[in-house]
Order: structure tokens, then C-alpha cells, then sequence
């Protein structure tokens, strides 16, 4: 991934260079010198704002392949709650 910056002046006069640039990786756009816009290609987009996937739904993926899971035994024995 490549980090682009341009100044806005440069994304005004050449908006295409910057949609280009946007396929490598997000470029960032200066105000003043400062980080004011970042410039993503709509599949990023979606990326950073899909929902969080379900820990079953990870688990149930055949892409996971086959691993060893063995959590430790807890001797912690449940009890009932005191709402008194």
C-alpha cells in the first residue's frame, strides 16, 4: 500500500493523477500543509466501514483451514447472584 500526498492546490489541478493514485492506497489531502481529506477507491470505502464480522461466521469459513484449539480448564465453579 502506498500513502500519497497532495496538497489541495495539486488535487485541484490534476484530479485524475489523484483517482489514479487512489489505487495504490489512500491519498492523503493537505490544506495548508495539514491533513485535511483522505481520497479512497470505494472498494476501501466499503472496507473500513463494513460491519464487524461475527466470531462464528469466521469459525464456519472453510478458508480457515484446520487448526488445534485447546483453552485451558477453569476450576471456577458458577454461582448463584446475590441481588439482596
Amino acid at each position: 500500500m502506498t500513502i500519497t500526498t497532495l496538497s489541495s492546490r495539486e488535487f485541484n489541478q490534476d484530479s485524475s493523477k489523484a483517482k489514479h493514485a487512489a489505487q495504490s492506497g489512500p491519498v492523503i489531502i493537505t490544506d495548508r500543509g495539514r491533513p485535511a481529506h483522505v481520497l479512497l477507491t470505494f472498494a476501501d470505502y466499503k472496507k473500513l466501514t463494513a460491519q464487524p464480522t461475527r466470531m462464528t461466521t469466521l469459525l464456519a469459513m472453510s478458508a480457515a483451514g484446520d487448526f488445534e484449539f485447546d483453552p485451558p480448564k477453569s476450576n471456577d465453579i458458577a454461582q448463584a447472584a446475590d441481588f439482596s
